[in-house]
């Protein structure tokens, strides 16, 4: 079985290998080659091409693998080596011209993540990480910020736009966490935000709605780099549909805090919900 190092490796050649595939294609500019998955919910024929370049250079090297994304393969898979993949998170953003989107690859050995890369493409940096190993930032060590006085925290969310008899829930979580801090932004990808938190722009992140693929990259990222991730219980996550809490270990503690003492749910069935 390959080590950490060697299973990092081969998704950062697959993540630059899709990431210069989709900074050469740019977004089709006619939504009539927009294919709707869902409502505000896309896929292109970029993404499917970058998907395909992704998996052929992980199945050449690693054939007894499986590989799970969103769209190739919706069905979680532990056992054995699983790589984890989303071609394109951020696609509405990628569609607008909007700068916020990435290529996110991770890799799991029964059900452990070992290593994660996440390319923010528009701004060419790129992030990795390996179980033991650290966090970098095109090849920079980063760490979860210092700052532990909500006060001067700034927090990464997401809407549940798939799902919006969530919005209620969700509105009761920001307006809880909003006037408590220094500010909270959304930028449209799960990936980049917990890259952000791991290299400590963000001091928190949390979000109600996440598959496997929008955050397995960026959850190695932020526990390599210091920080804590968690369910909106507080327990432990790994290769799941589920809820995301993230942070240092004090902002991370203190979101715990808000979102129970408004009574939002704790945990949600995310695959019931992709499901119904």
């Amino acid at each position: 079985m390959l080590s950490p190092l060697n299973l990092l490796d081969l998704a950062s050649r697959a993540a630059e290998t899709a990431a210069g595939y989709i900074r050469s294609a740019g977004p089709p500019s006619d939504p009539a080659d927009w294919t709707a998955k869902g409502a505000a919910d896309f896929v292109t024929q970029v993404d499917l091409t970058a998907e395909r370049r992704i998996t052929d250079l992980l199945l050449a090297e690693t054939p007894e693998s499986t590989i799970v994304g969103e769209e190739l393969s919706p069905d979680l898979a532990t056992a054995g080596l699983v790589w984890i993949v989303d071609p394109l998170d951020g696609t509405t953003n990628f569609l607008h011209r909007y700068p916020m989107y990435a290529v996110s690859i991770a890799a799991a050995i029964d059900g452990v993540l070992q290593a994660g890369v996440v390319v923010d493409v528009a701004h060419d940096v790129h992030y990795h990480a390996s179980l033991g190993g650290g966090a970098t930032a095109n090849g920079r060590p980063i760490r979860v910020s210092g700052i532990t006085d909500p006060r001067y925290a700034l927090i990464g969310t997401g809407f549940p736009f798939k799902q919006p008899q969530w919005l209620p829930a969700y509105q009761r979580q920001f307006n809880a966490i909003l006037p408590r801090t220094s500010g909270v932004r959304r930028t449209g990808s799960a990936a980049l935000d917990l890259a952000a938190v791991a290299a400590g722009c963000y001091d928190g992140f949390w979000e109600l709605m996440l598959a496997p693929w929008d955050i397995a990259a960026g959850l190695i990222l932020v526990r390599e780099a210091g920080g804590t991730v968690s369910n909106a219980a507080g327990q432990a996550i790994g290769v799941e549909h589920t809820a995301v809490v993230a942070g240092n270990e004090t902002i991370h503690a203190w979101l715990l805090d808000q979102l129970g003492a408004e009574g939002v749910p704790h945990t949600v069935d995310l695959a019931e919900e992709r499901h119904p």
